[in-house]
């Protein structure tokens, strides 16, 4: 028998499809298994990771254990999923040949060669071989299953390299944090390899914005007009109101333009989608994380290729012209016969050979799909036409005017070919009109006027940019950044979009920059990826890697102080359950736990005054304060429908109010 196993059930139904025509679906211990008619043939799907590595039991006990002793301990291989791994070693008693078909990348091959380790100890003398595969149609399927593979262990060896080293630093961390600050329990600090660096970058941008001060300064603006009017701006920026007082003064009423350019500028058209684009792109209007679980649906549905990649060029091997004239009996008509006008593609400057940028692979209509599933969708439909699109051409005038010896600008700008624009909807067309000028003119000075401004902090970091910042660093993959910032929000330490770091945050990044810096940089993250490359290409020993790791962390132990670490983390927490300000006394109103949780006033016992909370579901603060109480507005997240939000005084006020015209 041909046993073929794919990453996820719906992938091995739809492989299992392509390959064989008619299926025999039968249960193995409760699992899928996809028959050819006459047997000889399966296919059968894992859940992702079916095995994980973890410590022995014997360090579950996190107070007893000594942290170094998790630096030394021999990782146990455990088995997650017994009823598919029984499965897999029934199906393998008869196989002759296994294809490992998970996803081409490097997770993917892990989870492919825990499979297959599972398979080889039920049959070892099986053979087996690799399809790789970038998109779920009949085509690609049949191309890769008739032309397979050697397994890339190298690649597998990278990926459980990487879990070893992750597994290592969370354990040891996180219990470090946990255990200083007494933060135990369902209350445990998480504190991870790539989770620490990115935390530092959120909570020093919100840093910079509160120490920022704004610092003022004047602009001047003038309206002429040579028939038309049309406003323009001093070229200088003044710090002193005296100053710009003065030039103001000199302005007469009629000026000269000094210099006047018109030119014709292309707009390049974006590149491909690689994951890291894709995200950004995708993270303006739904979270990361949820807009990569949409888009392998539509992968493994078989609507788009691949969503994880790095690869921001086409290869040769993609035909192009056949997807996008698929589009013509679609509503992307219009769009796709743009496309197919040009047809020269864009090219970002990364290329690499495992996956082609993510581009759609068949047509779906709305009804095909949900609203979120037609947004992403969309999204990946518009991005790969535009990138074939015409660039788009802008008409530019551009002016320096001479008003007795004060210098003003103005620039128009006028759409004249949309190209990409008018399929990429996404980005706003901003015009701007300037009349046609000549050199020497005469211009008359309708009004002037002077603006106080100041100086704006930087902005927060949104899911968009953070994810740029990431890849710009090397945390993490393209896999696994939106994976980090969902635990990011999972564990309390950032808030809202764009991204607000809460005082537990704070707390943690002061006590680790203080205590044990390294963690929160950059650097030693960095260096795991390059040498997880060099583990993929055989250049690297996985044993050396993990020492390195192992050593690193046994030198921050040695230098933290655990006491200090722990009091300044107290300090955060503490700080991260206030609400806002008693109404009675005036000190801080703050979240606690008897019999129950509630808010109370943190000058109990003078001051009693309390407010109740929901006791169900999972209670967040977020970034929002109510307009009327200056409070903190909270969220319930209950374990079943959906979340909602409050202020909790003006709770209190509506059930009191309620509760006199009851009693009344």
């Amino acid at each position: 028998m041909w046993l073929i196993v794919t990453e996820k059930d719906n992938t091995a139904r739809r492989i299992a499809g392509i390959l064989f025509g008619k299926v025999k679906v039968r249960k193995i211990d409760g699992v899928n298994v996809y028959f050819s008619q006459d047997e000889k043939n399966a296919v059968v799907g894992l859940r992702g990771h079916i095995v994980e590595l973890d410590y022995p039991k014997e360090y579950n006990n996190w107070s007893k254990v000594p942290l170094k002793s998790l630096l030394k301990a021999d990782l146990v291989k455990k088995v997650k999923a017994r009823n598919i791994a029984k499965a897999l070693s029934q199906l393998a008693q008869k196989a002759e040949r296994v294809t490992i078909a998970t996803d081409y990348d490097r997770e993917g091959e892990l989870i492919g060669v825990e499979a297959l380790e599972i398979i080889k100890k039920a049959n070892p003398s099986v053979k087996a071989d690799r399809a790789k595969y970038s998109a779920i149609t009949p085509q690609e399927i049949k191309k890769a299953f008739s032309s397979t593979t050697e397994i890339n262990f190298n690649l597998a060896k990278a990926a459980e390299t990487r879990q070893i080293v992750d597994l290592m630093w969370g354990a040891l961390l996180t219990r470090l944090l946990s255990l200083s600050s007494g933060r135990l329990g369902k209350d445990f600090l998480s504190v991870g390899r790539v989770q620490s660096p990115t935390l530092r970058f959120i909570v020093e941008r919100e840093r910079e914005i509160q120490q920022f001060k704004p610092i003022p300064y004047w602009e001047i603006f003038a309206e002429f007009k040579n028939g038309e009017k049309f406003s323009a701006k001093h070229i200088k920026r003044f710090l002193k109101k005296e100053e710009a007082e003065e030039a103001f003064s000199r302005i007469g009423d009629n000026a000269v333009v000094k210099k006047y350019v018109e030119k014709d500028v292309s707009e390049r058209k974006p590149i491909p989608f690689n994951t890291t684009e894709f995200l950004r792109e995708a993270g303006k209007f739904m979270a990361p994380d949820k807009a990569m679980s949409i888009a392998e649906n539509l992968y493994m549905n078989g609507y788009i290729s691949y969503p994880r990649t790095d690869n921001t060029v086409y290869p040769p091997s993609i035909n192009l012209k056949a997807i996008v004239s698929k589009f013509l009996n679609s509503e992307f008509k219009a769009e796709a016969e743009i496309a197919l006008a040009h047809m020269k593609p864009s090219r970002g400057k990364k290329e690499t050979k495992d996956h082609p940028p993510i581009h759609p692979v068949d047509v779906a209509s709305r009804k095909d799909l949900s609203k979120d599933e037609w947004r992403i969708y969309e999204l990946v439909v518009r991005r790969f036409l535009a990138t074939l699109a015409p660039d788009a051409l802008w008409a530019v005038r551009q002016v320096e005017i001479d008003a007795s010896g004060e210098i003003f600008k103005a620039t128009g700008k006028q759409l004249v070919n949309p190209g990409w624009r008018a399929i990429y909807i996404y980005y706003k067309a901003e015009e701007s009109f300037l009349p046609v000028l000549h050199e020497g003119q005469t211009l008359k000075v309708l009004s002037k006027r002077i603006e106080e401004k100041k100086t704006k902090p930087p902005g927060r970091y949104t899911m968009s940019s953070i994810i740029k910042l990431m890849e710009k660093y090397n945390l993490g993959t393209k896999s696994t950044r939106h994976e980090i910032l969902r635990k990011l929000y999972s564990r309390g330490y950032i808030r809202g979009n764009p991204l607000k770091p809460t005082e537990v945050a704070f707390a943690v990044i002061d006590a680790l920059k203080k205590e044990a810096e390294v963690i929160t940089l950059p650097d030693m993250t960095a260096k795991l990826e390059e040498d997880m490359d060099k583990i993929e290409e055989g250049r690297q020993d996985q044993r050396v890697v993990v020492e390195e790791s192992a050593k690193f962390l046994e030198d921050v132990l040695d230098n933290v102080n655990e006491e200090e670490l722990g009091k300044a983390i107290r300090e955060g927490v503490r700080k991260d359950r206030v609400v806002g300000k008693c109404p009675e006394c005036g000190k801080d109103l703050e979240i606690r736990k008897a019999r129950g949780r509630f808010i109370g006033c943190t000058s109990y016992p003078e001051c009693r005054f309390t407010l109740p909370l929901p006791q169900k579901g999972r209670l967040e603060i977020t970034a929002r304060k109510c307009d009327k109480h200056d409070m903190s507005i909270l969220r319930i997240r209950p374990s079943k429908g959906k979340s909602w939000t409050f202020c909790p005084y003006c709770s209190y006020l509506e059930w009191k109010s309620r509760d006199n015209q009851s009693r009344g």
